[in-house]
């Protein structure tokens, strides 16, 4: 086995997290011989009653329990995107403020994606909606149906990074053999 297979084992397992401010969802997606499984996946959930500072803290320890448990090589993260609101997106970016200082402080390494991008790669269209996104993932995975799209959207974002770190190494490799 050369060196770039051993790093792609090593990234094999990827949380990815869709972040927002009333349900973030993640998913953990392993890569084995080739095939992706589903590991985990649900919602952080914060009391709707509860302020905003302390939503952020329930997200944030629960990210961290998340990786404490599943210890994921990688952090697919959805990168912010224009948002009509200024006060929406403001806590958007406190969310993933939270997220990726959880997973810094874990040494988890983080990579972010549009989700332009991940539409792309999952649905083959940028402009695809959340409904064929989680189709496309529940089809590769061999999921049931998922009751919050922040679910499907934290596993395409876990199985775009798999299958880019997949490319990376597959790239080098033939880099080494020329």
């Amino acid at each position: 086995m050369s060196e770039a297979f051993d790093r792609l084992l090593a990234m094999a397992l990827v949380l990815g997290v869709d972040p927002g401010s009333l349900l973030t969802g993640y998913g953990i997606v392993n890569e084995v011989s080739g095939c992706l499984h589903c590991v985990a996946f649900g919602v952080l959930e914060g009391k709707p009653k509860d302020s905003f500072s302390q939503r952020l803290l329930q997200i944030g320890e629960s990210l961290s329990e998340i990786i404490r448990e599943y210890k994921p090589k990688a952090m697919a993260l959805e990168k912010s995107f224009y948002a009509k609101n200024p006060d929406s997106a403001t806590k958007l970016g406190q969310v993933r403020g939270v997220c990726m200082y959880v997973a810094a402080k874990a040494r988890v390494p983080i990579y972010e994606y549009s989700p332009t991008e991940i539409k792309s790669q999952i649905v083959g269209n940028g402009r695809a909606g959340k409904d064929q996104v989680q189709f496309v993932v529940q089809v590769l995975l061999g999921l049931p149906a998922m009751k919050k799209f922040d679910m499907s959207d934290a596993l395409a974002l876990a199985i775009h990074h798999v299958r880019w770190s997949m490319t990376q190494v597959r790239m080098q490799e033939r880099e080494i053999q020329q």
